[in-house]
């Protein structure tokens, strides 16, 4: 079945969003989330090292998202020691970061490397991910120096495995 999520409702429900600039850090506990627009989270999307990066695009109220993240950091697990890095992508609003983004990491006792993508202009970032991108979310990117591949669905780990494996051959 596929998951289809308009990123659009309650995006702009707070001015939060319209303020929100590039490299903030909202800390809690011992968690401190960097908050980027797009041009601030590029960066994380390319590579010139030999590693194979994983980003995964979820949130804390997408249902699918929750269910596939125990895959993600399986796979994280399994790959801890390799050039695999996964990288979490949370878009989740900027607002909800200290009462649910940051409570449910803790909850799961999450550590990955994960940050907040906070820019209410969709319209242009959305097809820069991918041209044929929608929105809908879970969604991965994977790349590497010399290939990319965005996936729009949730993944099974036999299948996040399959198509890393395609990275690294």
């Amino acid at each position: 079945m596929k998951y289809v999520f308009i990123l659009l409702i309650g995006l702009f429900s707070t001015p939060v969003w319209a303020q929100t600039k590039a490299d903030t850090l909202i800390q809690s506990g011992t968690y401190a989330i960097p908050v980027y627009n797009f041009d601030g989270l590029q960066p994380l999307l390319q590579t010139n090292s030999d590693s194979v990066f994983v980003i995964n695009l979820w949130a804390t109220w997408c249902v699918p998202c929750v269910e596939e993240l125990p895959e993600f950091i399986r796979f994280e697990q399994d790959y801890l020691n390799t050039k695999v890095k996964l990288i979490l992508v949370s878009l989740d609003m900027q607002s909800k970061i200290t009462y649910a983004l940051i409570p449910f990491l803790q909850s799961r006792k999450i550590t990955t490397k994960t940050v907040v993508l906070s820019d209410p202009d969709m319209n242009r970032w959305i097809p820069l991910m991918d041209k044929n991108w929608e929105g809908t979310i879970p969604a991965t990117l994977i790349y590497s120096k010399n290939k990319r591949q965005f996936y729009p669905h949730p993944f099974t780990y036999e299948e996040l495995v399959s198509e890393v494996k395609n990275f690294l051959n």
